[in-house]
């Protein structure tokens, strides 16, 4: 079988740190042949490095979706260009991966899955976090029913001090919010895809915009110090989801709170036969996964500590980016399902979204 033609649009921080690695870590399976980024130099470094000979480099994405030769496209832009890119990318007969989230906006992202709808393509997000192996682990467990019935959940996306530096991540006109849809996106896709409750009832939310603009918060960040003058979208997070069986999700996200515990792409999950935990972040040198349970009259803890921690920038993608490409590939290859189904995507865009609107109407917000 020959090797599926892949194009990049956006050659930035997350094509470089995880979608090329892990398309080059399945060269068996594929072979980049078109670039594209707004800054030339930027598409010409990264076809000299991961392009098939011969690879192009375009400025203009319409002039990557008019070449024939591409058939898969990947998506790695800024938030809010992601809705047209991927439309006209489904206009154009190929098929998407698009990086999380899905969108900025619920309007956005609707327009995403009608267009993938109308295509007959495959369409998949950038949720490389469930091939985790305490993930797959955890959703294993959930679906075998060893914790019951889930009624309780939360989702970890708190960092202490990790103001991303570079890029647009502070620039809200490109990328449409800042931690709730940057990290605690992967922290609610893993709690809703655990607990398979995709049916939401209300939202409420809180948004804060407390620490972006101190310049005495910037002390200690990860990333360096950033601008307190250019930070324009919110520095933490927190909603409430109430699911129409009544089992309800907290969620919190933050780049920067005054908190000792730094855990990200996380959750907490409480049901009626056992309890169960996902540690990983800044705080842990591993990734863990305990469950807690009551056997013979005792209360007892069970750990998984599998190799490997989250892939942040640094990481080459993580084992799980290959995996997630992998499994990406061969779907469009075997005309198959991809894990990430655009559905469950756009559910996680739409309570991010409600999130925003009820702190900003101060008000809950019903689905």
């Amino acid at each position: 079988m020959s090797k599926l033609k892949i194009g990049v649009i956006g050659c930035g921080g997350i094509a470089n740190q995880k979608h090329f690695p892990a398309l080059k870590a399945n060269s068996d399976l594929n072979e980049i042949v078109a670039f594209c980024d707004t800054q030339k130099e930027r598409a010409e470094k990264a076809a000299a490095e991961f392009g098939a000979p011969g690879a192009k480099v375009y400025t203009d994405y319409h002039d990557l979706l008019a070449d024939p030769n591409v058939e898969i496209v990947h998506v790695c832009t800024p938030n809010v260009a992601h809705c047209p890119i991927t439309c006209d990318a489904f206009a154009a007969g190929k098929h998407v991966y698009c990086e999380k989230p899905m969108s900025h906006s619920t309007a956005e992202a609707e327009k995403m899955v009608e267009a993938w709808k109308k295509s007959g393509k495959q369409f998949t997000v950038g949720y490389q976090n469930r091939f985790r192996p305490e993930v797959q682990n955890l959703h294993a467990a959930c679906m075998n029913d060893d914790l019951g019935d889930i009624y309780y959940g939360k989702a970890h996306a708190v960092r202490r001090r990790g103001v991303p530096t570079w890029g647009v991540f502070m620039d809200k006109a490109q990328q449409g919010g800042g931690p709730l849809i940057d990290i605690g996106t992967h922290a609610l896709d893993i709690t809703l895809w655990c607990m398979n409750n995709y049916d939401v009832d209300s939202v409420s939310g809180s948004v804060f915009y407390k620490l972006g603009n101190l310049q005495q918060a910037t002390e200690g960040n990860l990333f360096g110090p950033w601008d307190p003058n250019t930070f324009e979208v919110e520095d933490s997070a927190m909603g409430f989801v109430k699911m129409k069986n009544g089992a309800t999700i907290n969620l919190e996200a933050s780049w920067a709170l005054n908190i000792l515990e730094s855990r990200e792409a996380s959750t907490t999950l409480c049901g009626t036969k056992a309890g169960a935990e996902i540690h990983s972040g800044m705080s842990y040198s591993k990734n863990e996964l305990i469950y807690n349970r009551g056997r013979n009259n005792q209360l007892m803890e069970e750990t998984l500590s599998p190799v490997g921690g989250v892939a942040y920038f640094g990481g080459g993608g993580g084992e799980e980016g290959t995996i997630d490409c992998r499994q990406w590939l061969e779907a469009v290859q075997n005309g198959t399902q991809p894990l990430v189904k655009p559905e469950e995507a756009l559910v996680v865009t739409k309570i991010l979204d409600a999130i925003y609107q009820s702190a900003k109407e101060n008000k809950e917000v019903k689905f």
